[in-house]
Order: C-alpha cells, then structure tokens, then sequence
C-alpha cells in the first residue's frame, strides 16, 4: 500500500510537470531590446545556483539583456546590488532570496522608482509575482513522510537557522502545524542553528556531538529546512552507525538525492524542486508583463517531487539528474 501511495504522489507530480510543458508551449513574448535586473542573495547552494543561471539563460534566450549580480550571501551587498540596479533603471527586476525582513525597504524602493519587481522565493508585498514551489505544500508533505515513518512517535532533532527567509519559514511552519496533532512526536530543545557558509561542516559537528549525548534509541528523526544541513547530518548518522535515525529536508541537490537513492543512506527523503525551471517561469512571467499582460496572480508554482527510497531512481529521471550530478 505504501509503495502504491509514493507511486500515485510522483505520478500527479509527473502530471503536473507535462501540464507545465504543455504550457511552456505557447509563445513567449520576446524580451528584444529590454533590459533585466537579476539580484540573488548567493550562489553557493544547488537551488540558487540553479535558479540564477535560469533566469540569465532565459532573458538571453528570450533577445533580453541580463544584469545579473550575485549578492555572495551578505545582506549589505545584496542591497548594494539593488540600489545599483535601480540607479541603472532597467526593464524590470527580478530579486531571489534572502531575508524578508531586510530586503523589504528595498523592494518597496524598486517599485517607488517605478522599475516592475518580480520575486523567485521571496514572498514581498512589493512583488508583482514571485515565482516559487508551493512551500505550504513541501512542508506538509515532507512532515507527514516523516511522521508516518516514526508511526506517530518518537523524538527529532530540527535545524532552524534562516527562518527570516519565507519559504524555510513556510515549511518549517508546516512542519508544527502538523505536528500539532501528533503529540507523541517532540522537537528536542533548543533547535539547532544552521550556518552559512561551512553548512555541511557545521551540521556534521553539531550531529556528532549530539550523538554522543542522546543514546541509541533515543532520536529517531533528523530535519532541515533545505538541504545542504541533510548532507552533513546524514554524514553524521551514517559514520556513528545509527541506522535507527533518518533525515529529511528539502531541495533535490544531485547529491542529495543520490543518498537518498543509496539504501545504506540514513536520508530518507527530500522533496525535490526544479530551480531552473523556476528561474525560466519568472522571466517569461516578466516578459509577459512588459507585453502588457496584468493577467499574472501573485504566486506562480513550479511542481515539486516527493523523493524517497522507493521512488529515487526514477525522480532522477524526470529531475534529469544522474548519481551526484
């Protein structure tokens, strides 16, 4: 029945993502003579990496010119970045990632000056659309994966570092929301801080250390918000020998899911995005808008896949991931 239930999730992903396709079909208009403001918070992770190199790839494709500016994940240069960026007055702007709470005087700035602002994760009023996975979803989906593996019962260790950034705040607000009402299931306290940069590094520490403090049997769970902390706290289980313990987060690196894949892996799941694709769907979002289009809702979502065990090598395929790559 479980393995029926996994199969049913990644067909209606399978579904939705030849939906999508279908879509992607119709004519986009052309973005020739327009310039384009990208601004992204890093690009040191998969996902933003991803995300990043689809949004130039796109406006070029689509006869744009990119203004592409990595922020090397400091607040202070991201927001440099915008300032030159709305200095330049370019077509359009598009933003990815970051804390809300910090950018958000800013964003607001883009669209005083009169320059469409278009988000990719990034939940702000000032968006006209952000671009994103429904992150409601992911984190329902991935909490109810781990409460039926624990049977509704048992102890977790949670990483909660970024939740200033919306989408790790949507999921990990989803997490206790379902969480709620499986009382047999305890966050154990205090929650442990994810890092940028040294993420792997740092949650393998933190894991090992915490190893040796709870006893076997003790911890059943590992989560994470995104998964760059999975690797190291899957590293971590792995090399103590505590099968009993597994790891979930969210994103779909390659090599995520290939230890996901590995059956001797204590990762159990990861649910998978399409980064790239994301950053395509924000640039034909714009180019539709600067084509008089004021049809665009608020949010746009990419599909996302539930990846575990059973169902890995084939996410693989439709992901157009190989083992790590």
């Amino acid at each position: 029945m479980k393995k029926h239930r996994l199969a049913g999730l990644l067909l209606a992903s399978l579904s939705l993502l030849s939906g999508m396709a279908h879509a992607e079909d119709q004519p986009i208009p052309s973005l020739a003579g327009k310039r384009i403001g990208i601004t992204v918070a890093g690009t040191d992770h998969y996902w933003d990496l991803k995300a990043y190199q689809g949004q130039i790839d796109e406006v070029k494709r689509l006869g744009g010119t990119p203004i592409a500016l990595d922020g090397g994940r400091k607040e202070s240069q991201q927001i440099a970045q915008i300032q030159t960026l709305i200095a330049q007055k370019p077509d359009a702007i598009i933003e990815t990632l970051g804390t809300a709470s910090v950018l958000e005087p800013w964003l607001k700035k883009i669209r005083e000056a009169g320059i469409p602002l278009f988000t990719v994760d990034t939940a702000s009023p000032s968006s006209i659309n952000v671009t994103t996975s429904d992150n409601f979803y992911i984190g329902e989906q991935l909490a109810l994966k781990l409460v039926n593996d624990l049977r509704g019962e048992g102890n977790i260790l949670v990483f909660n570092g970024f939740y200033g950034v919306p989408v790790v705040a949507m999921r990990y607000d989803q997490l206790k929301a379902v969480l709620k009402w499986y009382p047999k299931i305890k966050i154990i306290q205090p929650e442990l801080r994810d890092v940028i940069p040294n993420t792997v590094q740092d949650a393998y520490a933190q894991i090992s250390q915490l190893l040796n403090k709870y006893p076997k049997g003790s911890v059943q769970a590992i989560w994470a918000a995104w998964d760059v902390p999975q690797i190291g706290a899957t590293q971590a289980v792995d090399a103590a020998g505590r099968n009993e313990i597994k790891t979930y987060a969210v994103d779909g690196s390659p090599d995520v899911v290939s230890l996901v894949k590995d059956p001797k892996s204590s990762a159990a799941a990861v649910v998978a995005q399409q980064p790239y694709v994301i950053g395509q769907t924000a640039v034909q979002n714009v180019a539709k808008y600067l084509a008089g289009d004021r049809s665009l809702p608020p949010a746009t979502y990419v599909p996302s896949i539930l990846v575990t065990k059973e169902n890995a090598a084939e996410a693989q395929k439709t992901l157009g991931q190989t083992d790590g790559k």
